[in-house]
């Protein structure tokens, strides 16, 4: 029977990965599967609990990072040691339900798909506000990128080995999963189900970091901001000459003094903002490249059962 292995990032999961291991071994007894916990510097008892894990089951391994490099490195890192036939990424918490796999894994052996993976049809157990943010960003997205990102997705999926080894081709510093995973094409089945909260502990994503990781995702897949940017500078510009000849042309005219300091003020101020956001804007993208070019390793292994080349 193919291997298949499981990939699951991790980070402050202690509560949460000897139940999540009970609940593949339950699912998955009639399978060959391999499990890789990528430990994501997490700062509780996390590295232990695994390590206790991979003792007592051999097909257990881990790799645990030198401090906290971000769940897209966790990510790399595990599909860079699966060498299962089939690759399945997962998170630990037990949000995504192993119970799908199984499902997903039939649909690849009958040639219907390529990737197989799951997407939320609601967002039940999240705050409203969220869930506002979440469908902005969808939509956001797909109008300015040119690849699409179905509302709902999340990591959890299951690739055939020739997908994985796609992603990995793609060795940039600053990663999107989501997006990489559509960028490289390939046919694609999608499992719709119910949000389920956490089984154990608190999300690690505060609104503020999926803000930011909403921001990366844009930038990484498009440059329509800084066509924004020329486009919206090229028309103030226009309107501000014309507006300077009527001026001019008024004066010569009918002698009235220029007057108007309330509205001169709100121009300049609105001009020094729209010039601090394109700015911004250019900055991002001068980060990105920034980082980039130093090269740096996406993520750095402290310990780990895997014997790898870090």
């Amino acid at each position: 029977m193919d291997l298949l292995s499981i990939v699951v990032p991790c980070y402050n999961e202690e509560e949460s990965v000897k139940l999540f291991l009970n609940e593949i071994q339950s699912i998955l007894s009639d399978y060959n599967f391999e499990v890789i916990f990528v430990n994501d510097g997490s700062s509780d008892n996390t590295l232990n609990v695994i390590k206790n894990l991979a003792d007592s089951n051999s097909n257990v391994k881990y790799i645990s990072f030198s401090r906290n490099f971000g769940k897209e490195s966790a990510i790399y890192a595990g599909l860079s040691n699966a060498n299962g036939d089939l690759v399945c990424l997962i998170d630990a918490d037990l949000q995504h339900p192993p119970s799908l796999i199984p499902e997903m894994i039939e649909s690849i052996r009958s040639g219907e798909a390529d990737v197989v993976a799951a997407r939320r049809t609601s967002r039940k157990g999240e705050s409203r506000v969220k869930s506002i943010f979440s469908h902005m960003f969808y939509k956001v997205f797909n109008r300015v990128s040119q690849i699409t990102l179905v509302e709902g997705a999340t990591d959890f999926r299951v690739m055939k080995r020739i997908v994985v080894d796609a992603v990995l081709d793609l060795p940039e510093y600053n990663r999107f999963s989501k997006g990489l995973f559509q960028w490289v094409g390939f046919e694609t089945k999608w499992i719709p189900y119910e949000n389920i909260e956490r089984v154990a502990g608190e999300s690690a994503w505060s609104f503020g970091q999926l803000v930011r990781y909403s921001v990366e995702g844009v930038v990484a897949f498009t440059t329509i901001p800084l066509t924004i940017v020329i486009f919206l500078g090229t028309i103030l510009s226009v309107v501000a000459f014309l507006y300077m000849l009527f001026i001019i042309v008024k004066y010569l005219i009918y002698s009235d003094p220029v007057q108007g300091f309330a509205t001169t003020m709100s121009v300049i101020l609105l001009l020094g903002g729209i010039q601090l956001l394109s700015i911004g804007a250019l900055g991002k993208y001068l980060e990105k490249t920034y980082t980039e070019t130093k090269k740096r390793p996406i993520y750095i292994v402290r310990e780990s059962n895997i014997d790898e080349e870090c």
